[in-house]
């Protein structure tokens, strides 16, 4: 049955799509937003893109204060009493997605239903369910505002919600699952999990292997695979499994399926069919009505948005999404690309801005700027230019930030400098200071010095030099600052 409905809304996207939104309008007709976008009187996609603007996180923040201080039908008609805390946006260390009862059943759950059983029908004999899925979550915390309320990580928010038979097919239990201190959790989860039958590791890579290496200097075995001789299946998100395949191929010691998702705070997006497929399935009858805004057209006064009928293969489109949570035309911040047009599916291809999120820290330019800014006012130092980019998990030791810069006037003590640079960043951004807690994930930055005018040497080699051209701030790969570092 399932199966069935699956191959009704792949099939038949638009006319999923269409109910979506038909559905999201009627229900939230009478909420604040609704009755100030007169949703009573919006019969189509056309009168619906006229009446309301696109937003991004700032634009709708004074209705989830609200929300968080106990006020409901304000962006949706049922109550809210969770919130999916996740990285910040250039004015805030963290934002707060709001859940609702609709927006967990028929999004999330409903998704996560529809990978298990895409997954059993590209692999009838797994014994997938004779085990324990592994997830590695986040913590919550009761919102100080109002006590009905509650944030925490997307993980924890959906932990605390799901029914209770996943917590029979999930391990470890609550209340190790939800801690906030990460290196007592990682002791706790390798404890509890390593005589369980774990059949699937569900969690983002960096912290993944972090976990796998405390297991195996536990146990004393070489591989995962001999500790959890059933695992067959990895799931991930959230940030490029590429740098990670070898490794995990290498500390697992056998060949398992990889799954990757496309969920976030905001709702459950995508997710392969099958591993091995180019691109995700784009979950079109989950509570979600899909936009999508060209990349050139981000920063326009009215920036211009297509559906699904209109896109083309290959291009960087931004997702623009409204959601049974409440969001209305919001802009997700992801770039994505589709991979295929029937059935549609898609590639996460970056973030809308520079980036750095090679472990899920998610930095963006704001957050190094305000970093840089803060350090030189602690050190005396000022900066001409930056770029910064991830150096990689290795045998040798965890990631970092490797950053080159050029300064107008250097720092007494370059050290100095870089520890007020990591303070002030971890300050700034809730993701980047979480994996840096006690260097389990992310050690501390390595900086350069670098010699005046290296920067413009590359722009040159570039032909870029002068006019507009700038040495990008943030890349989420190493290219960039490796061409730089070769040039002496």
């Amino acid at each position: 049955m399932r199966h069935w409905r699956i191959k009704a809304w792949k099939n038949n996207p638009f006319d999923a799509q269409r109910e979506v939104l038909q559905e999201l309008v009627t229900s939230a007709q009478y909420t604040e937003f609704g009755r100030k976008y007169d949703f009573t009187n919006l019969f189509n996609v056309k009168d619906f893109k006229a009446a309301v603007p696109v937003h991004e996180y700032d634009d709708l923040k004074p209705y989830i204060e609200r929300i968080m201080k106990g006020e409901q039908d304000i962006l949706w008609n049922t109550p809210i009493y969770w919130f999916a805390k996740s990285s910040g946006t250039t004015s805030d260390k963290s934002k707060f997605i709001p859940v609702s009862n609709e927006s967990l059943e028929d999004g999330h759950y409903k998704a996560s239903k529809d990978v298990l059983c895409m997954y059993y029908q590209y692999r009838p004999d797994s014994a997938l369910l004779t085990g324990k899925g592994l997830v590695i979550g986040g913590s919550h915390s009761i919102n100080p505002v109002n006590h009905e309320a509650h944030y925490g990580d997307l993980s924890a928010v959906l932990f605390q919600n799901s029914p209770f038979w996943a917590h029979w097919l999930r391990t470890p239990d609550l209340s190790i699952a939800l801690m906030d201190e990460w290196e007592s959790k990682i002791e706790k989860i390798a404890e509890a999990t390593i005589n369980e039958v774990v059949t699937s590791v569900s969690g983002v890579p960096t912290w993944t292997l972090v976990l796998f290496k405390r297991i195996l200097e536990i146990t004393g075995k070489k591989t995962i695979s001999e500790v959890w001789p059933s695992l067959e299946l990895y799931m991930h998100g959230g940030v490029s499994f590429t740098p990670y395949r070898e490794q995990f191929q290498r500390i697992i010691g056998k060949d398992i399926n990889y799954l990757e998702m496309y969920n976030a705070s905001e709702g459950f997006f995508a997710a392969q069919e099958q591993p091995g497929d180019d691109g995700m399935l784009l979950f079109t009858d989950h509570g979600i009505f899909y936009e999508f805004m060209l990349v050139s057209e981000y920063g326009k006064k009215d920036p211009q948005t297509i559906g699904l009928q209109q896109v083309e293969l290959g291009k960087n489109y931004a997702p623009v999404i409204s959601t049974n949570g409440g969001l209305w035309r919001y802009l997700v911040g992801d770039t994505i690309q589709f991979t295929s047009l029937q059935p549609f599916k898609v590639r996460v291809s970056g973030r809308l801005k520079h980036f750095i999120n090679a472990f899920g820290e998610e930095v963006i330019v704001d957050n190094t700027d305000q970093a840089v800014t803060i350090a030189c006012e602690k050190t005396g130092a000022v900066v001409n230019d930056y770029t910064a980019a991830p150096i990689y998990f290795s045998d040798g030791g965890n990631g970092a930030h490797e950053w080159l810069i050029e300064f107008d006037k250097a720092p007494d003590d370059l050290e100095q400098f870089t520890e007020a640079l990591d303070k002030a960043l971890q300050s700034i951004n809730s993701d980047y200071e979480a994996k840096r807690y006690k260097n389990i994930a992310l050690r501390a930055p390595v900086v350069h010095a670098l010699k005046d005018g290296r920067f413009n040497e590359w722009l040159h080699s570039k032909g870029k030099l002068g006019g507009q051209h700038k040495v990008p701030r943030l890349s989420n790969d190493r290219k960039l600052l490796e061409e730089i570092l070769s040039l002496g």
